[in-house]
């Protein structure tokens, strides 16, 4: 017996609704809580020709924003240009929907970073240590790892180990890194290209590190010790206040998104 014609209006609008709610990645889906995430807490670099972009497991109408400054994030889709974005980080990304409502995750970008830091060489406090996807406790995969590919960063005068990434501070100031008399507020941005033997694949990555010299932590240039001050206590590295708290936290919105820049690094050599 054939159904009716109601009965088959009913079964082409049930087919319609399953064929919606079963649609691919990156489509808008259906309403109530979102679950914003993108597969992974850690997203790793692959080894491709073209951009490595992940999308969002779940679209909703709305826009899509990411912090601290860094990565690259379609607000229309939420898609996150790996290839292009700092790596090493953590970041929050959020989704604001039309009605205003926003939901929140956080996710890392696989890779290095540095500490922003004060090194006091007469302490013997002269090696920087890698930080490994955005968690110092993370254990470094050396193992068939490569750092400093290519050589730019030693032949510079930094000396980057190249079996596990570590500077040596101390050897980097002789080997004339900041010249032959290094001076108050000397500087220097080093680029540090590496692969690492993790999910990654060894695809290429790199992280630019900014080195400061100074005789005494009296001679710190102030504009200086600003830029720590506000990586910390803005939350820059996702350690302190959520940032849907800043507006109640009586924290200024505006400086939030103006100063949150965590790169580069900060590694500041203190010689007595």
């Amino acid at each position: 017996m054939k159904p009716s014609l109601g009965i088959a209006l009913w079964l082409s609008l049930v087919g319609a609704a399953f064929s919606w709610l079963s649609c691919t990645p990156g489509d808008i889906t259906a309403t109530g809580p979102y679950n914003l995430g993108y597969g992974d807490s850690i997203l790793y670099l692959r080894n491709q020709a073209d951009d490595y972009i992940v999308y969002p497991l779940e679209k909703r109408p709305g826009t899509y924003t990411g912090f601290p400054d860094g990565i690259e994030i379609d607000e229309n889709s939420g898609a996150i240009n790996v290839s292009k974005s700092e790596t090493g980080l953590r970041y929050r990304i959020t989704h604001t929907a039309p009605g205003g409502t926003q939901t929140s995750v956080t996710v890392v970008l696989s890779g290095i970073n540095f500490t922003d830091k004060f090194y006091r060489l007469s302490q013997h406090d002269s090696i920087a240590f890698p930080v490994y996807n955005a968690l110092e406790s993370r254990l470094l995969p050396v193992a068939g790892s490569v750092f400093d590919e290519g050589g730019q960063a030693n032949g510079s005068g930094c000396d980057v180990k190249t079996v596990n990434g570590q500077i040596n501070l101390a050897q980097s100031v002789r080997n004339g890194l900041f010249g032959n008399t290094p001076s108050n507020d000397d500087r220097r941005d080093i680029d540090i290209i590496y692969r690492l033997n993790d999910q990654s694949g060894k695809a290429v990555n790199k992280i630019r590190v900014r080195l400061y010299y100074y005789t005494s932590m009296a001679t710190v240039a102030p504009d200086l010790l600003q830029t720590l001050q506000d990586r910390e206590e803005l939350g820059v590295f996702l350690r302190s206040i959520p940032i849907i708290s800043y507006p109640a936290a009586g924290i200024d919105h505006a400086r939030l998104l103006r100063e949150a820049r965590p790169r580069p690094p900060c590694v500041i050599i203190i010689a007595n």
